[in-house]
């Protein structure tokens, strides 16, 4: 007997299965993708701080990082494949697993740390576009700034602040709900521009001294303890900070895995990671070393060493030098929110009503949250410790991770219907209980609560950096033996 006609409701233009035609990115998209992740002003901070608080000790900071790279490497291809197999973004794929309506609601928790993100990274980035503005009018007439309309707050934002954010805001939006063809022009260039600019800022600091900055940038590689028993730990502290790192695009990488070519490709490219890694990682420390040579600090407080592009900045006295790293700045912020925040809330937003939205309206939405958001976090959301809520919604994506892949490695055998996962009918593969796979919900939930016990468990938070690992391996196994026949 054939089965009956399926009734399809869950079909959208922006979440259909890619056609191969369309399949076009290469290894270098791929290494583009992973520079963008890495250069931004939190990543350059990161890896800069990590050889501070280790007192310089590199080759342990350097291996710790390593470790922590190869273990994104071989997740992002493991979450990778199915969506580039089947050209499914994250939000759609997690209907094989949770049924449609808990791919609907746990994928929105994506779409809801993402708005979040993007508006709290939008505030960041609008303080260099409100730099940019008092730079032009202080140039123009300097007694302008005096005047009482750019002394006025409101929600701790003055003029020049909130026109900074409103242009941060309609920027991006604009920019990003074009489509993914021009997405990947985006990522493409911005890496291109943003290693350029890394480039120029290499040459500033070490022409200013080269003796004295190369040596000093030596002393730092040294073998001192390399092979101690005291590294270990470290070493895994350090792979597990460079993972949690990466852990949020992790989840929904199949956003962007879809569009790739093959999984030839998609190995190759996903090693490019590495290779990011180890080059951003050398010239962040070796412009951190480098500024502090030239600001004559020589070390004398490794507390002190400034580790913000935003601070180093600062201390630099060359109006020409401010502007071109504003500039920079912009730059890397921009694409960092695109493919960290802004792309996966948009798939994430479309899936949870289909039939509604696209990349255009759900562009206008997040862009509006956005706002939201970036207006109120000085006054009222950095002051109420909301990140730690964050946090807890975010200890979901590794239990996620866990059930998506033991869902397609292990029961699914690798092999899905793109029919049944966008049908609400009965008969569905997917469809499950009235749109719910509650197998797949107690792994999640079950998974959820190791994970945020290292956030609010004060005894486990040392291994707050693993939360995510730790949520995706007990969901993972959970699902396996409960959804095994």
């Amino acid at each position: 007997m054939s089965r009956k006609k399926v009734k399809y409701s869950l079909s959208n233009w922006d979440l259909v299965s890619v056609n191969p035609n369309y399949k076009v990115w290469d290894w270098k998209d791929l290494f583009s993708f992973w520079a963008v992740n890495i250069q931004s002003v939190i990543a350059f901070s990161l890896i800069a701080s990590l050889y501070i608080v280790y007192n310089l000790n590199s080759f342990v900071v350097f291996f710790g990082t390593i470790i922590g790279a190869l273990l994104v490497y071989f997740l992002s291809n493991l979450i990778g494949k199915p969506s580039q197999k089947y050209g499914l973004p994250f939000a759609v794929l997690l209907r094989t697993s949770l049924g449609f309506k808990g791919a609907q609601y746990f994928g929105f928790l994506r779409c809801f740390v993402g708005i979040f993100m993007f508006g709290i990274q939008t505030y960041f980035l609008s303080k260099a576009f409100t730099y940019l503005i008092r730079i032009s009018l202080f140039s123009f007439d300097s007694s302008i700034l005096e005047n009482n309309i750019f002394l006025i707050f409101i929600l701790g934002l003055n003029v020049i602040d909130w026109t900074s954010i409103i242009i941060a805001i309609l920027f991006q939006s604009f920019l990003f709900s074009i489509g993914i063809n021009f997405n990947k022009k985006i990522v493409n260039y911005s890496a291109i521009i943003v290693y350029s600019g890394i480039l120029f800022f290499f040459f500033v600091v070490l022409l200013n001294d080269v003796k004295s900055t190369s040596k000093a940038f030596v002393e730092i590689f040294n073998y001192k303890n390399l092979i101690d028993k005291d590294n270990i730990w470290p070493v895994i502290t350090i792979a597990g900070t460079v993972f949690a790192y990466f852990s949020i695009i992790l989840v929904n990488f199949g956003d962007f895995s879809r569009y790739v070519k093959n999984e030839k490709e998609l190995k190759k490219g996903n090693l490019s990671l590495i290779l990011n890694l180890i080059v951003f990682s050398f010239f962040s420390v070796f412009i951190v070393i480098g500024s502090d040579v030239f600001l004559n600090l020589k070390f004398l407080d490794l507390n002190s060493i400034l580790t913000s592009p935003n601070d180093i900045i600062g201390k630099f006295d060359n109006l020409t030098i401010t502007i071109i790293a504003l500039l920079f700045i912009i730059v890397a912020s921009l694409s960092t929110n695109l493919v960290s925040n802004f792309i996966p809330s948009q798939y994430s937003l479309i899936n949870f009503i289909p039939n509604k939205l696209n990349l255009k309206s759900s562009s206008l939405i997040i862009g509006f949250l956005g706002f939201v958001v970036s207006i109120f976090w000085l006054t009222i959301i950095s002051q109420i410790g909301i990140l730690s809520f964050i946090d807890t919604f975010a200890a979901f994506f590794g239990p996620l991770f866990g059930v998506m892949i033991a869902d397609y490695y292990l029961i699914k055998n690798k092999e899905l219907s793109n029919n049944d996962i966008y049908s609400i009918d009965g008969e569905g593969l997917y469809f499950y209980s009235g749109g719910w796979h509650l197998k797949g919900v107690y792994s999640l939930f079950l998974g959820f609560i190791f994970s945020a016990s290292t956030i609010w468990n004060t005894n486990l938070m040392f291994l707050q950096s693993y939360a995510w690992l730790i949520g995706a391996f007990v969901a993972w196994i959970t699902y396996y033996l409960l959804a095994k026949k």
